[in-house]
């Protein structure tokens, strides 16, 4: 059993360089005056107030900080106040805009002109005052001046005294909020490469210009000579070193070693590794987002970091034919729990694979849980698992599914051993408590590195994912002439009989975390079956975040202009920018292709 008796819940931190971004609400009202100002000021800054206790008390920064809002210090009736406006917004770090009115107001004299913040508008839908008129007006000054915006509009007319803020009102305000902030938070941000490109994998050719000009992020690079550099210099917090080898002997439980008697590591060795990977560890960490500790030690230039919000190792092949390779530095970091407790998850892509990374964090910045990468590896039909067991798959697990395996950065929050209502999760960090963490771990077995693979030696995580769990599948692929796309797949985690799974998990690496996933059928396309998610699926790797979360997917999609090439999202759960309807209402996908080309990427330049 795992000792949880010291395991605590760390205080929400902001563990990156730069101010969490904030979210800036604009009262949008006539600028009449002589009675027509005067008796919609309330009514508007209202509005504001109310969209403001909305966003802070249902959202978080995927650090457990609050989300704040800042709402402009008058209505907005001109140019000069929405000079005023941007002004303020600017000087508190907004990141995020969100304008409000009841009534008619001059489109472009009070719009929001900043490029590359994400911005929508909610006209309230009442009788009294035209709040959907400037909607449109709004809007339509957005699209022609190619400032693309959300418009938030209630299906039911209101009462102008009305100040309860409708469910679908509030579902979108939601949604585009959580997205606009991912954005922001993301701009500035490092992806860190540890490391270079691993056995030719396509998404560890990690391609600056996507980073740039989509995402707004910058590259850094380190050789992963780095981490031997290091360890051999004691380059690293001693004293927790010996704290964290001590937690890992209590609750990384080792597991048996499947390779030949002949090819297994001495105890003495694996002693060593044991030392080696949870260096790596904190190497990889402190290459991340720094550690004061260093410069106590007198290492002033390491102790800052690389400011990363994600980064990736390259491992195979270079370092681990030779070292132990980096799956428990990778599977730890990417959990909500290691040795200084229960703490937001990292996102370290395996294999340098920063294309699934990009996934990684996207799920992150949308959920505040943790991310499991996999391989996509193997599609079962339900045939072949009657072939091959003897037994025909059931329940969710009916129309086949598909073996998520990879012995790297699967978050042992994967598990499923974390709940909600009773069933199966994976939560927020703040949410997770010691009792789960513990469950976590020890659902897992660290076994012996397969030297087939790693003649270096190391530990890979192995455990089982509960099934039930709602899980929404992703992957970025980048396409010559095309750009980034984005791959969608929501579905469920399956359970299936002990046996039926010890048959089909032996006839790969067992020594790996595997989750056996049904996605969700819609009965044409990539999804008319299983068999077609497989085959349309862009690269051997996808990353898996908890709950159906499809829908935000394509809505931060749209705001970095990443077009959808595949996804099972209703489509009335769909929400992108006003201007994209105008590029087609027949076939959405076809649309949101041609309105992601015209606008071009966020941080580009047409």
């Amino acid at each position: 059993m795992a000792n949880i008796k010291d395991l605590k819940v760390n205080q929400p931190q902001n563990r990156l360089r730069g101010s969490l971004p904030k979210v800036g609400i604009r009262p949008i009202i006539d600028g009449r005056r002589r009675g027509v100002r005067e008796s919609l000021e309330e009514q508007t800054m209202n509005m504001a107030k109310a969209a403001a206790k909305l966003i802070t008390e249902n959202l978080r920064h995927p650090n457990g900080m609050p989300v704040e809002c800042v709402i402009a210090d008058t209505c907005i009736g001109g140019v000069a106040e929405a000079a005023m406006a941007a002004e303020k917004f600017a000087r508190e770090g907004v990141g995020v805009s969100l304008s409000v009115t009841p009534c008619w107001c001059y489109g472009s004299e009070t719009m929001d002109m900043d490029p590359f913040t994400p911005k929508a508008i909610w006209g309230f839908n009442g009788t009294e005052r035209p709040g959907a008129v400037y909607l449109a007006a709004a809007l339509a000054a957005h699209n022609q001046k190619g400032l693309p915006a959300f418009g938030i509009y209630g299906r039911d007319v209101k009462d102008a005294k009305d100040t309860e803020i409708p469910e679908d009102v509030k579902e979108k305000i939601l949604k585009f909020v959580k997205a606009g902030l991912a954005v922001a938070t993301m701009r500035g941000k490092s992806y860190l490469s540890m490391g270079s490109v691993a056995m030719g994998i396509a998404g560890s050719i990690v391609n600056p210009d996507f980073f740039e000009k989509y995402l707004g992020m910058r590259n850094e690079y380190v050789d992963m000579s780095e981490f031997i550099r290091r360890i051999d210099e004691g380059i690293y917090d001693k004293e927790e070193f010996e704290r964290a080898l001590r937690w890992v002997k209590e609750n990384c439980k080792e597991g048996p070693d499947n390779n030949e008697p002949h090819l297994q590591q001495s105890r003495a060795q694996k002693d060593k590794n044991w030392e080696f990977v949870v260096k790596m560890a904190m190497i990889g960490r402190d290459l991340m987002i720094g550690n004061p500790k260093l410069a106590e030690m007198g290492f002033g230039e390491e102790a800052l970091g690389h400011n990363a919000i994600a980064a990736g190792f390259q491992g195979q092949r270079q370092w681990t034919d030779h070292f132990p390779n980096g799956d428990f530095m990778e599977a730890i970091l990417c959990s909500s729990f290691d040795w200084n407790g229960i703490r937001e998850p990292f996102i370290v892509a395996t294999e340098n694979d920063s294309l699934n990374g990009v996934a990684m964090l996207f799920g992150h910045l949308l959920t505040g849980t943790a991310q499991v990468f996999a391989d996509v590896r193997t599609y079962w039909s339900p045939e072949a698992v009657k072939r091959v067991t003897g037994k025909a798959p059931t329940g969710l697990a009916e129309n086949g599914f598909i073996h998520l395996i990879n012995s790297g950065a699967a978050a042992l929050d994967g598990t499923g051993e974390q709940t909600i209502d009773g069933k199966p999760a994976m939560k927020p960090f703040w949410e997770i408590t010691p009792e789960e963490a513990g469950k976590c771990l020890d659902a897992t077995s660290w076994r012996p590195a397969n030297v087939g693979y790693f003649r270096g030696g190391g530990f890979s995580s192995d455990f089982l994912s509960k099934g039930g769990m709602p899980i929404t599948m992703s992957r970025i692929n980048i396409v010559a002439g095309l750009g980034p796309v984005l791959q969608i797949a929501e579905g469920y985690t399956v359970d299936l009989p002990a046996d039926v799974h010890d048959i089909l998990d032996k006839r790969t690496d067992p020594t790996w975390p595997t989750t056996w996933f049904a996605p969700r059928l819609t009965g044409k396309g990539p999804f008319k079956d299983v068999y077609s998610v497989m085959a349309n699926w862009g690269a051997n790797h996808g990353a898996f975040s908890y709950g159906h979360i499809g829908s935000e997917l394509i809505t931060l999609a749209s705001m970095l202009r990443i077009p959808v090439c595949m996804h099972n999202v209703p489509e009335e759960k769909i929400f992108r920018p006003s201007a994209w309807s105008a590029f087609g209402t027949a076939d959405l996908e076809g649309a949101d292709y041609r309105a992601c080309a015209n606008f071009g990427p966020l941080y580009g330049k047409k």
